[in-house]
């Protein structure tokens, strides 16, 4: 069963980058390309003046390429990648907690992946265009952005072995659950405050342009998560009425 779920969970993510890129092609692309010729607008009026101007290097990657064959196959890797872990994890998790329906419990997982991943790191560091940013903080940025989803999913975890426990210890679910909730948001709040700030976009970068370029980019990943817990909950739902499988076990 588990090798069906994963090549379902597979191609569901697929399907989702696939759809998840034609949005972003849509929605999130046109804004960086805006980001790039702001940041060289700028650039060329650094670089005006007596002194000769420097001659633009070469583009490894055209912009073209990018936003076309590059966009599509990070994405599909991407989504293949999640979509096979998601599976793994929903093959672990059906029938262990609680008795949600393959359905429900695809979409729940994925709900609870956009919001631990997503929604809660990019509080504290919000998407930003590729221009915009100092090339010798890259990896300080990378690692603080991946140090935040680390804490985030630890948080969790901690937070749902402490609902686990007072549930148990008190027999009262619902005041466990806040108290879950609380010690999620109080572990996340700590780490966001020992974690370094980093805000690198200039004074003079147009509000709407960053605005709009976040905004596309959560679009992007709501969209591919929702299509993996949509897609990937219909497959499963086949594969385990075949196999006679219940999430009562």
């Amino acid at each position: 069963m588990t090798r069906d779920l994963l090549w379902r969970g597979m191609l569901a993510g697929i399907l989702a980058a696939l759809l998840a890129t034609l949005f972003a092609r849509a929605f999130a692309e046109p804004q960086i390309d805006l980001a790039i010729g702001v940041e060289q607008s700028h650039a060329a009026h650094h670089m005006s003046g007596p002194a000769p101007a420097a001659e633009p290097e070469e583009e490894l990657v055209s912009r073209s390429t990018q936003k076309g064959a590059g966009l599509l196959t990070a994405m599909a890797l991407y989504g293949a990648a999640v979509g096979g872990i998601f599976a793994l994890v929903f093959a672990y998790g059906y029938g262990r907690f609680g008795a949600a329906g393959p359905r429900s419990l695809a979409l729940l997982m994925a709900g609870l992946v956009f919001l631990l991943v997503v929604v809660v790191p990019a509080i504290k560091y919000p998407q930003t265009p590729p221009a915009v940013g100092k090339h010798e903080t890259v990896g300080l940025r990378t690692a603080a952005y991946f140090a935040m989803i680390v804490l985030s999913l630890g948080a969790a975890v901690i937070a749902g072995k402490v609902r686990a426990v007072l549930a148990a210890r008190s027999g009262r679910g619902f005041d466990a659950t806040l108290l879950a909730v609380g010690s999620y948001c109080a572990i996340v709040g700590l780490g966001q405050f020992l974690l370094p700030t980093v805000d690198e976009v200039p004074a003079d970068f147009p509000a709407t342009l960053l605005w709009n370029f976040r905004v596309a980019s959560i679009g992007t990943q709501f969209l591919l998560w929702a299509t993996i817990g949509i897609a990937f909950g219909l497959w499963a739902e086949t594969v385990l009425k075949r196999q006679g499988a219940s999430p009562a076990r």
